[in-house]
């Protein structure tokens, strides 16, 4: 299906993947809002036709509408959420009791809620009730598909033609969407990786070599595809590119933010003077604490995202991760 290119749509949340997004559909011929929390900042955008704190040395064209008055971006027929989880609910609230029957949420937001231990598509329908949702997820570093470096993603709705609609949208020569059904295990996918990828970190700035970062990636993978099995995702999602390929690129990536802090504390460096310094927040310090309760309540053996969660929360050394990676209570490799 081809979409006319006066389909109106607004990105909420101006970070690095937001403003790639927006770059994106601009260079298909859409005319995107692009909606930002803080109006100094987008004025400053604005003039500059520049996101010089998320994702600078890229020009925004004209096309590009930045703006920080919700009500105006809220008039697009598509949404998109490029909103940190942790901020999430807080501008979601901001829409309910408006009509919402004729809109489609595109949630790219990746991340678990700590409070409620949901994912991200399920916070937004407990404010807005069931609304039209497609979650797009892959390993995508905004920089590079800013640069059109070819990647690709996942897509997956609970409404065959919503991923179609979202995946006719946003593809290009250079980003390609693969649809989905399983919406639950594609977004857990994009959030447990970001605790994996911290541990990967960790043993990096420990100076350990392939061989224990292959060991992390194997053993990681399986405890996200236990957990995501134990609440209902299908195992094989985590095989794919919202799984395994978004786990790679996070744990490889000098641009992972979660990598870098995890490098940064298997170093010796502590957590808070580390987020401190962070203009951008870094979202598997919040999804640590989720998984490690996710994995309580669904009694899930997790070594690695429960070391990560000592390691940031409870004062425990880094070395613990190399003992979380060796842990020999699962005896066969694919439990």
């Amino acid at each position: 299906m081809l979409f006319h290119k006066d389909t109106k749509i607004s990105v909420l949340g101006d970070g690095g993947w937001g403003t790639t997004l927006s770059l994106l559909l601009a260079e298909k011929g859409y005319e995107p809002k692009l909606w930002g929390a803080f109006p100094k900042y987008v004025s400053e955008v604005k003039k500059k036709r520049e996101n010089y704190k998320f994702l600078p040395g890229f020009e925004l064209p004209k096309k590009i509408d930045l703006t920080s008055d919700l009500a105006e971006a809220l008039k697009s027929e598509y949404l998109v959420l490029a909103i940190p989880s942790q901020f999430l609910g807080q501008v979601v609230k901001q829409l309910k009791n408006k009509p919402l029957a004729d809109k489609t949420f595109v949630i790219v937001t990746k991340g678990i809620d700590a409070h409620s231990l949901k994912v991200t598509s399920q916070v937004v329908r407990d404010i807005l009730g069931p609304v039209k949702i497609a979650v797009l997820s892959g390993p995508n570093i905004a920089r590079e598909i800013a640069q059109k470096m070819p990647a690709a993603a996942s897509v997956a709705s609970d409404k065959n033609d919503v991923s179609k609609k979202v995946r006719d949208i946003f593809s290009t020569q250079n980003f390609t969407l693969f649809e989905s059904s399983d919406m639950l295990g594609v977004q857990l996918g994009g959030s447990l990786k970001n605790v994996i990828a911290i541990c990967a970190g960790i043993v990096e700035g420990m100076g350990l070599g392939s061989n224990t970062r292959a060991l992390l990636f194997a053993r990681g993978i399986a405890e996200m595809a236990r957990l995501g099995e134990a609440m209902g995702a299908k195992r094989e999602t985590f095989m794919g590119l919202s799984g395994l390929g978004d786990l790679a690129t996070t744990c490889l990536s000098p641009h992972s933010r979660n990598r870098t802090l995890g490098h940064e504390i298997g170093k010796g460096k502590k957590l808070k003077d580390l987020l401190k310094k962070s203009e951008m927040v870094v979202e598997g310090v919040e999804t640590a604490k989720a998984a490690h309760e996710l994995a309580k309540k669904h009694r899930v053996t997790m070594p690695i995202s429960e070391a990560v969660y000592k390691i940031l929360f409870k004062h425990e050394k880094p070395e613990l991760a190399v003992k979380a990676l060796l842990y020999s209570g699962l005896r066969r490799e694919l439990d």
